[in-house]
């Protein structure tokens, strides 16, 4: 969205403004609902704020940000007896083209796959949803995520290895009949 790159830098508040979308569709993924995906985007953003003249400066403003955002999930996990029900399952809508019909259903990889697949992100520890949420649904590379998470490209990959095997599993659960399941 912004790079300095040979551009002229943003304002803070244009940045904010445009961003917002993006922003808060990631904290919404990170955090699991939209009270707490607010709370997130808006924290990042007064955090991006007071550091504007570093995040203006930075090769990537977009990437700042998002090490921002994510580091700010990372440090402000609350115990799960804090966290209050959740408004809604379903996530913010994303811009873009779907597709030359317009939709995605039935598509492999696509919304549908995701949408079966979100309620077991939401119950992976917060480095491992993190890892996962900006692989699969950012489509950042591995040395991304790193440079995102302050790792190397090893933690990215295990935790991602431990992420991966946790959702199989959850999901190999789910596809066995209730029957199974209980004799287990």
């Amino acid at each position: 969205m912004f790079s300095t790159t040979g551009t002229q830098v943003p304002s803070f508040e244009e940045y904010a403004a445009v961003s917002w979308p993006t922003l808060y569709r990631s904290a919404y993924l990170l955090a699991g609902n939209h009270a707490d995906a607010e709370d997130l985007a808006q924290q990042t953003l007064i955090k991006a704020h007071r550091a504007w003249s570093r995040v203006s400066a930075s090769d990537s403003v977009n990437a700042y940000v998002r090490r921002i955002l994510t580091n700010t999930f990372l440090d402000s996990r609350r115990p799960r007896a804090r966290r209050l029900e959740l408004l809604t399952d379903e996530l913010p809508e994303r811009g873009g083209p779907t597709g030359a019909t317009g939709s995605t259903a039935g598509t492999p990889g696509t919304s549908d796959d995701r949408m079966a697949l979100w309620p077991h992100v939401r119950e992976l520890p917060p480095q491992q949803r993190a890892v996962i949420v900006l692989r699969y649904f950012e489509d950042l590379s591995e040395a991304e995520i790193a440079d995102t998470l302050g790792c190397s490209r090893g933690t990215v990959k295990s935790t991602a290895h431990r992420a991966l095997k946790r959702l199989r599993a959850a999901l190999d659960d789910q596809d066995r009949p209730a029957t199974e399941r209980k004799e287990a």
